[in-house]
């Protein structure tokens, strides 16, 4: 396999996903779907988020490795093409962690206690012990994730706005207290500069100095006021929200779709488990028998068909419905043929994968290989910005 570094003439976008196994229709429409759209038109990053794994599931990783290799087989199986994204797994990259350790020395505490999902997932995730630094600390985590590449934009759906509001603070912080090098704005003249070390000599105290760190150039050209012409470059610019379609998908049970409450269809599901798992699904509780009208826009049954079944289709199970000309089964039933249909050339895909794993390993190192080269290059910046070696 040849390796096909993406171009980079296109806006970059960033994403990645936690390593929970096997994937659902949920975790697809949510973000795998809009992801194989996005890379044909943008430089893409996604990685496997293993590190984040950890902040809640620590106790127990013994499914870790396999949980990290389910997910990458349906990113394939999805149409993630690693011929233009590049695909890695979140801690082949060792500078996620070097940058996050970096944010924490600046980050107020009250900023990571106030993220809305902090004190949610401690509510519902009762039976762990979550008061951990890792755990109140994720979002920064992510933030790092985030701004090792420099993206142009990050695709969330409206619940994961938050983070990257977060992701903006920390990097205008990190910029306000780590300004990056100066540079002469267009058609300056060249004195401008030359006053700026000039100031930055008396501030010394050394009137033979040379050589200035940004940090004295910064200092300097804040105190000289009349100087205009200069601009300077932000190490870490911020982000912006890409916000894409993500419907909530109801599960069996009529809840969000979710591992947690058991209800979900993996896009790995074979067809006789999915039409099975669709036979049973709650519709609308006021149709009770066949002869009784059903309500459309209260049935988990039809918030899917909105999303796999064609409009011909909608339209014939929304008639008999409202008229009781069809029963709820002969309903699922159109249903489970839109959803076998859909997962057909994914499940096709991933067989493929499976058969031919040491592709999938393949794929993954030149993913690191790219993804390293990325964030090195801002580790770089970023320590020259600090002072580090």
């Amino acid at each position: 396999m040849t390796d096909s570094t993406p171009s980079t003439s296109r806006p970059r976008i960033l994403s990645g996903m936690r390593p929970t196994g096997k994937l659902h229709l949920g975790n697809y429409m949510g973000a795998l779907y809009n992801w194989v759209k996005l890379q044909h038109e943008y430089e893409c990053y996604f990685f496997i988020a293993d590190y984040h794994a950890l902040t809640t599931d620590y106790a127990n990783t013994a499914n870790l490795r396999e949980n990290i290799r389910e997910v990458m087989l349906d990113f394939l199986a999805a149409g993630l093409d690693p011929a233009v994204s590049t695909l890695f797994i979140q801690s082949d990259v060792k500078a996620h962690f070097e940058l996050n350790s970096l944010f924490s020395m600046i980050t107020p505490l009250s900023w990571l206690e106030r993220v809305p999902t902090y004190k949610d997932q401690q509510e519902q995730l009762k039976e762990k012990d979550l008061a951990t630094y890792g755990f109140l600390g994720y979002p920064l985590l992510q933030s790092a994730d985030i701004l090792l590449y420099k993206p142009r934009y990050v695709p969330v759906g409206a619940d994961q706005v938050a983070h990257v509001e977060l992701t903006r603070e920390v990097a205008r912080r990190f910029n306000q207290f780590f300004p990056g090098d100066f540079y002469l704005s267009p058609g300056a003249a060249p004195w401008e500069m030359g006053a700026i070390q000039e100031k930055a000599r008396k501030l010394a105290d050394d009137k033979t100095k040379s050589t200035f760190s940004a940090h004295e150039l910064y200092e300097a050209a804040h105190q000289t006021r009349k100087i205009t012409g200069f601009g300077r470059h932000e190490v870490l610019p911020e982000p912006d929200v890409f916000l894409t379609p993500s419907p909530k998908l109801p599960g069996t049970d009529g809840r969000k779709m979710s591992k947690s409450y058991r209800n979900t269809i993996l896009l790995s599901d074979p067809e006789t488990e999915v039409r099975a798992k669709l036979k049973t699904m709650v519709t609308d509780p006021a149709r009770i028998r066949r002869e009784d009208r059903g309500n459309p826009d209260v049935c988990p049954v039809f918030d899917l068909h909105r999303v796999f079944s064609t409009e011909q289709t909608q339209q014939n199970a929304r008639v008999g419905c409202t008229t009781a000309g069809i029963g709820c089964i002969e309903c699922k039933n159109w249903l489970a043929d839109a959803v076998v249909e859909h997962l057909a050339p994914i499940q096709e895909r991933r067989r493929y994968y499976e058969s031919n794993f040491v592709e999938v390993e393949e794929i993954l190192a030149q993913g690191a290989v790219r993804a390293a080269t990325r964030a090195n290059q801002t580790m770089q910046e970023v320590r020259d910005a600090v002072g580090l070696r």
